[in-house]
């Protein structure tokens, strides 16, 4: 025979209950000298609506196929299974075994004529039981939802850690961290260079290593508990028994709770930064780009070259030769070549170095006209959009501090630099992210 022991949460009356079941049935199989002991199988801290992580059960079923287990003796229906399907489809597979199961409480012993009635409809009141805790547990967490009274797992959140009282508080050391996600991310880098670099200096995430995600630091910018709001049940358990969860979308109550704990990022910042992302999104689908933040360190240019007379994207293509002295990488408009027998565009393409040097001559045209542009930031300032306001800040301390430039700056780039459209008759014109265009003559080849 052996003993079946469980218990549904971790709180310390429970397990005390646990730590009973368990001396009992080991002193009541033991006591009986027709039973032998195959076995005390108990779980603890776990709920019971279905099997799937009851590590101790299903070895316990598994030890019964093999043979070793003849009975099982349990508390009551509740202990072995509030989920009526798992309970009767277990005891069904038992009894076809030969293994019965013994519940004390209820005093049934499924291998009895009668038992299967029984159990049938006292684990559907079990099931219902289970139903009616989760209705009540939900109840009350919809409840603090609508008072406004936020639930963090700060283990999982990055920049936050929880005070003796349950109040969020910043973790400085996380936070600063966080800060420069935002920023790097309004300085023109995408969520994947931003993990890579995270990862190349070692910086540790919340779970002590220095690994990171490109949808976790998308995750990061769009969440609003960064600027100090919450919104509170963004998921939702479809039902108590497969404890399934999925997206909100109106199937049940949202509510939004303002400034609920300190913010980590300014509310200008935050709302610039969902700016950018919709800014970003539109760009790739303006220009039919598959993939936002394209451009890397190795090739800044991917997704910024732009067709001035078919509006599609330039890419980047390498002319081989023998003679290493001949290879090129040129930039071509990805739809001028088509599919056979269909004209693509009559575009040009352009050398890989024309583009640096473009960017160069860009730049070093806004020091030249500083003042003026200057007076544009400082208008842009006092816009009442948010990404503008932000842009040109950050324009204002670029050029208030650096000069002419005689070599290609990546960082400068990015910060700085929308797209650059490449026109017939040897014209690119360069869109800053301000909104400003700079025309540059250049020399290109069909």
């Amino acid at each position: 025979m052996a003993a079946y022991c469980r218990v549904s949460t971790d709180q310390l009356e429970q397990l005390s209950s646990y730590e009973a079941q368990v001396q009992f049935y080991t002193g009541y199989i033991n006591n009986h000298s027709d039973y032998e002991m195959a076995g005390i199988f108990a779980d603890e801290g776990l709920s019971g609506t279905n099997t799937k992580k009851r590590e101790q059960f299903n070895k316990m079923i598994e030890d019964c196929k093999a043979g070793k287990i003849d009975m099982i003796i349990t508390k009551s229906i509740s202990r072995f299974a509030r989920n009526t399907l798992d309970c009767l489809n277990f005891v069904r597979m038992l009894k076809d075994l030969g293994i019965g199961v013994i519940f004390e409480k209820e005093n049934i012993n499924t291998l009895d004529s009668k038992g299967e009635v029984l159990l049938s409809i006292l684990s559907s009141l079990a099931q219902d039981e289970s139903r009616s805790i989760s209705e009540n547990s939900t109840w009350g967490i919809r409840r603090r939802f609508e008072q406004g009274k936020v639930a963090v797992n700060h283990t999982k959140f990055m920049g936050y850690d929880k005070d003796d009282e349950g109040n969020l508080i910043i973790n400085e050391t996380q936070a600063k961290i966080v800060r420069r996600i935002y920023e790097d991310y309004l300085n023109g880098k995408g969520p994947n260079k931003i993990a890579r670099e995270l990862e190349e200096e070692g910086v540790i995430n919340w779970n002590g290593k220095a690994k990171w995600y490109e949808s976790s630091i998308r995750k990061m910018l769009s969440n609003e508990k960064y600027k100090g709001d919450a919104l509170l049940q963004k998921t939702y358990t479809v039902d108590f028994l497969s404890k399934k969860r999925a997206d909100n979308h109106g199937e049940v109550p949202r509510y939004y709770v303002e400034e609920s704990h300190p913010p980590i990022i300014d509310k200008e910042t935050w709302e610039a930064v969902k700016l950018e992302m919709e800014r970003r999104k539109a760009f790739a689908a303006r220009y039919q780009i598959q993939k936002i933040d394209y451009a890397t360190d190795e090739h800044p240019f991917a997704g910024r070259v732009i067709c001035g007379c078919c509006e599609r994207a330039y890419g980047r293509k390498v002319w081989n030769s023998t003679d290493e002295r001949l290879r090129r990488i040129i930039w071509r408009c990805n739809n001028k070549y088509m599919a056979k027998g269909e004209k693509g565009c009559d575009s040009w393409h352009i050398d890989d170095g024309v583009l640096y040097k473009t960017f160069i001559n860009a730049f070093n045209a806004v020091v030249e006209n500083k003042d003026y542009f200057m007076g544009k930031w400082k208008e842009q300032i006092n816009s009442e959009d948010d990404l503008k306001r932000v842009t040109a800040k950050r324009f204002i301390g670029v050029f208030r501090t650096t000069g002419a430039i005689t070599d290609f700056d990546l960082g400068l780039y990015f910060k700085l630099i929308e797209k650059i459209m490449v026109y017939d008759q040897s014209r690119l014109i360069v869109c800053l992210l301000d909104g400003s265009e700079i025309e540059c003559e250049i020399e290109v080849n069909r």
